[in-house]
């Protein structure tokens, strides 16, 4: 059983939406309607209402255009730089993890000047430090990044109240954020974010292959203006596609994160939200009870994945649990993978049976 915070299993009528017959999505006009399905049932995931012209709150502040990149969700991450970046480029990289920190590395990549300002990974986004970056003298900053939900950690962030920082220091500011492990799972400001990149193989539980971006205005003005570089790692290709798309796209990825979407919002977002919560209060009610603590702490850690510190195990407790009772789970990243174990309650995972599965294997192993 895959229980691990992306790939997610994958559910079975989403398996057979891929087993049918391929759509060549360079000659075949099905294919056009189906990106543009996905693209509606993708607006709703992100909170902006496909209805109204992507409008979700009625102003003009709410517009947003869905995009669905070919590539794994790295590439949405790499493709918002790409696009915002050019040597010179002014970037504030707010960090309490891998993925943040990043960002910075993206943003030397393309000839931009970050500014990492950043906490320890087990600790919260460090606002302090970001209100002294932004009222500093020299503060100057284009484009601000963060991530939601850091994955390695299990650790949801307060983007809201950073967004408010940046918004009452220099509403210019440009913002793009990682919400590759939330999405889906639970709400997220996409009103109050420029780009807004997720994944179809976390929450939404379809394979990997597919990166997605909900795009403000004035991110579109900011990509034209520089006339991004690359091709592949570009959302500018993807905002027209009337008239083709920028290369072959991955035609069974699209069929199938369009069966995942469908399955999500025939559920109901709330219903979506709640369950995850069951279920990742479930996990940590068993792990308490086999005497784990989670790394960042209950408050803060995500309603799709829980990470307990397990010191020096991390390896060996995931050998085990894939030899002896067929879960696998994941360890943690970086410099603290063998002393993290995460439980992937994400997308259709994100069931309370499923965990009891999982916390009764590990309780046997450990």
């Amino acid at each position: 059983m895959l229980m691990t915070p992306g790939p997610t299993a994958v559910p079975e009528p989403v398996r057979e939406a891929m087993s049918r017959e391929l759509i060549n999505p360079d000659v075949d006009p099905r294919f056009r309607e189906l990106y543009g399905r996905l693209t509606e049932r993708l607006a709703t995931a992100y909170g902006v209402d496909p209805d109204d012209d992507g409008v979700a709150d009625g102003s003009d502040d709410a517009a947003r255009d869905v995009v669905a990149l070919g590539g794994e969700g790295i590439l949405g991450l790499e493709a918002a730089v790409a696009s915002l970046v050019e040597p010179g480029t002014e970037v504030l990289c707010l960090s309490n993890g891998l993925y943040g920190e990043g960002f910075a590395d993206f943003v030397e990549s393309y000839g931009g000047d970050p500014t990492l300002v950043a906490a320890e990974h087990d600790e919260p986004l460090p606002l302090d430090a970001l209100d002294d970056a932004l009222a500093a003298d020299d503060a100057d900053f284009d484009l601000a990044t963060m991530v939601h939900c850091e994955t390695p950690t299990g650790t949801l962030n307060d983007i809201g109240s950073a967004l408010d920082r940046l918004e009452a220091a220099d509403s210019e500011i440009l913002t793009v954020v990682d919400a590759v492990s939330s999405l889906g799972a639970v709400p997220v400001p996409t009103d109050r974010i420029d780009v807004c990149l997720g994944a179809s193989q976390k929450c939404f539980s379809a394979p990997p292959g597919l990166a997605t971006a909900a795009v403000s205005d004035r991110a579109w003005a900011a990509m034209d203006e520089r006339d991004p570089h690359s091709l592949y790692a570009n959302f500018l290709p993807f905002r027209d596609v009337s008239d083709g798309f920028p290369y072959t796209h991955l035609t069974t990825e699209v069929v199938a994160l369009d069966a995942a979407l469908g399955l999500l919002l025939d559920e109901g977002l709330d219903a979506v939200r709640k369950r995850h919560e069951a279920a990742a209060a479930r996990c940590r009610e068993r792990g308490a009870e086999l005497g784990l603590e989670t790394v960042p702490g209950p408050e803060r850690s995500s309603p799709t994945v829980t990470a307990f510190e397990v010191p020096g195990r991390a390896s060996e407790i995931q050998e085990r649990l894939r030899e002896d009772h067929d879960v696998i789970l994941a360890t943690g990243l970086g410099e603290g993978a063998g002393d993290v174990l995460r439980v992937g309650h994400m997308g259709h995972n994100a069931r309370v049976d499923r965990v009891e599965e999982t916390m009764d294997a590990l309780a046997a192993v450990l």
